[in-house]
């Protein structure tokens, strides 16, 4: 059987498609730089913001893999490096020896009390603010679909 030709970008797709990866890559260097004036990586920070957000602060490491997207053994060592400053803490699963849970420390929830008035401003700088409500908006129509798929296409691994 023949393979298909590939669809070549047209100039416009290609344009765009590399305006995409630029914002992206330059945005997270950016908002990574940020946060490590207060002393955390965006990975960290994820890690923290998602653990304030669940139940009792406290996530199995799988779904907090899931939710961060970071492989288990990065987010292993990501959680390590956080149990070692005292913002974040392990806990086995009772009645499930393989589980295990990362909890919000006090210490934890202080550091991103602290710090995420100063994310949020960085956000805002470098990517809220550079756009109308408009072009706001279409950001999230036009990327609402993609994450959607691609979150699909990740549950199915």
């Amino acid at each position: 059987m023949a393979e298909a030709e590939p669809r070549w970008l047209t100039e416009e797709e290609q344009l765009a498609w590399r305006a995409v990866i630029q914002v992206f890559m330059l945005l997270d260097r950016q908002l990574d730089r940020d946060l490590r004036a207060d002393g955390l990586s965006h990975h960290d920070y994820s890690i923290l913001v998602v653990l304030t957000e669940a139940a009792d602060q406290r996530m199995r490491m799988t779904e907090l893999s899931d939710l961060t997207n970071q492989s288990r053994s990065r987010l292993s060592h990501q959680v390590t490096r956080l149990e070692a400053r005292g913002l974040v803490r392990r806990e086995e699963c009772t009645g499930d020896k393989r589980g295990t849970w990362a909890v919000l420390t006090d210490d934890g929830m202080v550091m991103i009390e602290r710090v995420a008035p100063h994310h949020v401003a960085s956000v805002r700088q470098h990517f809220v603010d550079r756009l109308t409500p408009a072009q706001l908006d279409e950001v999230r129509t036009a990327f609402g679909p993609i994450a959607d798929y691609l979150q699909k296409i990740r549950n199915r691994d």
